[in-house]
This record gives structure tokens, C-alpha cells and sequence, in this order.
């Protein structure tokens, strides 16, 4: 018989990745998919301009008027949101020439390119993209009797502040826009429900603030333990840089990031992690690959429900084991103590697996995995270990 060769998986297929951003949720999100991967969309917050904030103008007019020694930008968007808002203010050419007659730092590449836009040159950034880094430059460089604007990305920088005040810096702070809860708490409060019942993989952060606010309304909600249980144990904190995951840091969250803040590295490095978290087990002289919501069965990807998942994964954990329905019981999300519901979601994934023979009842105990200890390693091609083609 001839072997076809196996349709290749994509590296995300079968995982389920939370996305918590409000801009370039689009962007990210169709690029988790062409990886395979099924996205759930939940906005942690929303940026407000501030273009017609009487803040805003009254730190733009101050700085025209005595123009700033130093001015750090920390974000692209922010840097511009302010270049166009005085231009409708009909003080842009003012500003720009304020800014360009002394000297800028730029926190990060994207800070850098929106300073470049607008037609002015930066002097420095820090390799980490970090404010902490920024500030050192700052501090070691001497700030003592500098005039320094620092452009805020979302929320106060209240250490940054202190410290250069502390060392004898005047300090203009410019709030170009601010971090708010989403106007629609509802797709938040879905996803972090879904990431409670087991049934989201990763969550994506692509802001500090982001990430802050997922915790705060889990705090309000009365579920920040049981979200920190989960992103501390199977559920994975995918972030763009770590000064998103200071946030989570700070809270014994681990977290992965890419080498370098973009949204397609930190795509490619979810790629080439997720696979190698999946589980392979020999089975019934099957192959059994677990990743996260769906199963390769021989590497052919099958969909597994909420239920049925748990339950697979609570059999794996001791396979080739009997265990018993009071346990399975307690891995249902939701259970209640109705052992009727353990038969119910165990027939839903063999159907699911497409092969009854994968779960083995032992009477009057529970359930096993049919687990073939001899197995060779895990074929790459994916085929049966029988031989046979798919």
C-alpha cells in the first residue's frame, strides 16, 4: 500500500490565543490565523486622544514658549497624535521648531520613526525599548538645571518624574492621550471567562497598560486569583517586549517575549514555542498529539469540545492509568456531582477522536488511555504506527 505523505499541520493549529489589544487587534489576529491558530478578541482598553484637552495645549503652548532642553518620546502614535493635534491648534511649525532646538530621545524604534516624520532627528533610544533604560541615559548623563518635556504614552510616569526632578531637572510632562477601560466590558469579561474554563491557550499583550487592566477588572469581577492561577499554570502570557510584561512580572506571571517589540516576531516566537508544548502519546496504535483545544489524531487535526478536552487532558497526565470517575468528574469545567455528565462529555470526545478504541472503560473503576509503551519515537512524517497510510 502506498504511504501518502501527510498534509502538513500549521505550527499554531489547535491553539487558542486571546488577544487583549485595541489597536492592530485586526493585524494580529490575521496573522495568528494564517498559523492556524483560533483567535478570541477581548479589548482590555481603548486609547483616547487628547487633542482638544486643555492639558495637551497648555504643555504644547509652555514648551513653545520656553522650548525644552531634552524631549523624550516614548511612543509613535503619541509623538504624532501631538505634532497633529498643535497643527490643528495652528502651532505645529511653532512646536516642531521648539523640539528640533534642543535634543530627542526616542524609547523605542517606533518613537524614532514618528520623530523622523515629522522632519526633526534623534539623538539616542535604548537598545531595550525600555523608560527605565531612558532614564539612566538621562541620570548619568546629568539633568541638573535641563529644561525636559517627556511625552507620556498612556499613563503617568510618576518614577521617571521624581527622579529627574530629584536630580535637579525642570520636567514638562505632555499627556498626548490616555489608556480607558473599553466602552463594551463584555468581550474582556468572555475571554477572561474562557481562559478560566480551560479553553484559551495564550493570552497576547501588546501594552503594559493592557495587560494592567485585564488584572484590575479580574479584581473587580472577583477573579484575579483564579486568573493568575491559570496564566501561572497552562495558560501562556504572550508579550510584545518586556516592558508589556512588567505588569505580569510583577506579579509572578512568566512570561514570553521576543527579542525584538514587533507584533511579527512576537507571532513567530508563539510559532516555534507552541508546538513543542503539545503532548505525544502512543495510543491504541494511534498517535496522539495534544494541543490545547484539538487533538492530532496521526496528524490529522480533529476538533475536540470544552468537556471532552478536560477530560483528555486529566487521562494524559497519568496515561496508560485508570482514572476514576470522581476525579474526571472534578476536571469538567463546571461540573456539578451528576457522574452522568463524565459519560456524557466522554462519549462527545471519542466521537470527537474518531476512534472509540483511543479511551478504554474499565468497568466499576473509570477510564485509560490505551497507552502503547513500546511505541518507537514520534514518527515526523505523522503516519500510523501500523503502517498504514491516513
Amino acid at each position: 500500500m502506498t504511504i501518502q505523505e501527510p498534509v502538513p499541520i500549521p505550527p499554531l493549529a489547535g491553539f487558542t490565543v486571546g488577544v487583549t489589544a485595541a489597536r492592530r487587534a485586526e493585524e494580529l489576529a490575521g496573522m495568528l490565523e494564517r498559523r492556524g491558530a483560533a483567535v478570541v478578541h477581548g479589548p482590555a482598553l481603548r486609547i483616547v486622544p487628547l487633542a482638544d484637552d486643555t492639558e495637551l495645549q497648555d504643555a504644547t503652548r509652555t514648551l513653545i514658549a520656553e522650548p525644552p532642553d531634552i524631549t523624550v518620546a516614548t511612543t509613535g502614535i503619541g509623538f504624532r497624535g501631538w505634532v497633529e493635534a498643535a497643527d490643528g491648534w495652528g502651532l505645529g511649525e511653532d512646536l516642531l521648531a521648539a523640539l528640533g532646538s534642543g535634543t530627542l530621545l526616542a524609547r523605542g524604534p517606533k518613537a524614532r520613526g514618528a520623530i523622523r516624520a515629522s522632519g526633526l532627528v534623534d539623538a539616542w533610544s535604548p537598545p531595550s525599548e525600555s523608560s527605565a533604560e531612558v532614564l539612566e541615559y538621562l541620570l548619568d548623563a546629568g539633568v541638573e538645571g535641563k529644561r525636559i518635556a517627556v511625552q507620556l504614552h498612556g499613563e503617568p510616569l510618576p518614577d521617571v518624574v521624581e527622579a529627574l526632578t530629584l536630580a535637579g531637572a525642570e520636567v514638562v510632562e505632555v499627556p498626548v492621550y490616555r489608556w480607558l477601560p473599553p466602552v463594551d466590558i463584555g468581550p474582556l469579561d468572555r475571554l477572561t471567562d474562557a481562559v478560566l474554563a480551560g479553553g484559551v491557550d495564550v493570552l497576547a499583550f501588546t501594552s503594559a497598560p493592557a495587560a494592567a487592566s485585564m488584572l484590575a477588572r479580574a479584581d473587580e469581577r472577583g477573579v484575579r486569583d483564579e486568573l493568575l492561577a491559570a496564566m501561572r499554570g497552562p495558560v501562556l502570557a504572550l508579550c510584545v517586549g518586556p516592558v508589556t510584561a512588567a505588569p505580569l512580572v510583577a506579579v509572578d506571571v512568566p512570561t514570553l517575549a521576543p527579542q525584538r517589540s514587533r507584533l511579527g516576531a512576537m507571532v513567530r516566537r508563539l510559532e516555534s514555542e507552541m508546538p513543542a508544548r503539545a503532548r505525544q502519546l502512543p495510543v491504541a496504535g494511534r498517535w496522539l498529539e495534544l494541543r490545547g483545544q484539538a487533538v492530532l489524531v496521526d496528524g490529522v487535526l480533529r476538533s475536540v469540545p470544552p468537556a471532552g478536552m478536560a477530560l483528555l487532558r486529566a487521562l494524559a497526565r497519568r496515561p496508560g492509568r485508570v482514572v476514576a470517575r470522581t476525579e474526571l468528574l472534578r476536571a469538567l469545567p463546571g461540573s456539578s456531582n451528576d457522574e452522568h455528565a463524565v459519560e456524557t462529555a466522554m462519549a462527545r470526545l471519542r466521537s470527537a477522536l474518531g476512534e472509540p478504541r483511543l479511551v478504554q472503560t474499565v468497568v466499576k473503576r473509570g477510564y485509560r488511555l490505551a497507552l502503547d509503551p513500546a511505541a518507537g519515537p514520534f514518527p515526523a512524517s505523522g503516519h500510523c504506527l501500523n503502517g498504514t497510510s491516513r
